[in-house]
């Protein structure tokens, strides 16, 4: 059996999720606190790589002994997620742990994936979305907010994004499905929130 493991983290301070050799990333703090938890090394493997600075919700990621398809471990899956939390910084946290079969992997096993974009819409800035929220300034027009929302609901349906993706990436079938695609106003807020079945890199951005 794998650990499967939802995570929620605040991804300021961190250069990502996949660990690098020059920049601290949360997955690189989770191998830490496996490693204490367990008392020998895991491989853990998440279900995307969140760029530099990027938050997650819902994140998650399974735990394996390094260089097996499973975890060896006494500790009930009920008591991992405080287990894991005392060993991670504030800023990272598990929230619920269940043991899933080996065969599973995150990635593939995805379902669904969901970004959301989140736009501060007003004259001054606010510090708690400092690193939150892009801040814009001046004022959007209603006008200019209908033809976004026309826009995002294009994306819709099952499409070949080829032209969305990054130059330099290797993947072969570039069809993804979006079931969602909205640009909603929230108060001073703009978001656009994007769903889909899986996405390429940079498809989004």
């Amino acid at each position: 059996m794998k650990l499967l493991l939802r995570i929620a983290y605040v991804g300021t301070r961190y250069g990502g999720y996949q660990v690098q050799p020059n920049a601290d990333t949360v997955q690189a703090r989770l191998n830490l606190a496996a490693a204490r938890l367990f008392g020998y090394p895991c491989d853990i493997v998440g279900c995307s790589r969140t760029d530099s600075g990027v938050h997650a919700r819902e994140f998650c990621a399974a735990v394996t002994k390094r260089g097996t398809d499973c975890l060896e471990t006494a500790i009930p899956a009920a008591r991992l997620p405080l287990a894991f939390s005392a060993n991670l910084p504030d800023d990272i946290c598990v929230y619920d742990a269940c043991f899933v079969p080996s065969e599973f992997h995150p990635r593939y096993g995805v379902v669904m994936k969901e970004y959301i974009y989140r736009i501060l819409n007003r004259a001054v800035r606010d510090p708690f979305e400092a690193d939150r929220a892009y801040h814009l300034p001046k004022p959007l027009p209603e006008a200019a907010l209908e033809r976004m929302k026309l826009a995002a609901e294009r994306l819709c349906g099952t499409h070949d994004f080829r032209a969305f993706m990054a130059q330099g990436s290797k993947i072969a079938d570039t069809v993804r499905t979006v079931y969602a695609s909205e640009v909603t106003r929230e108060g001073d807020m703009l978001l656009y929130r994007v769903r889909a079945d899986g996405f390429l890199y940079n498809m989004v951005r």
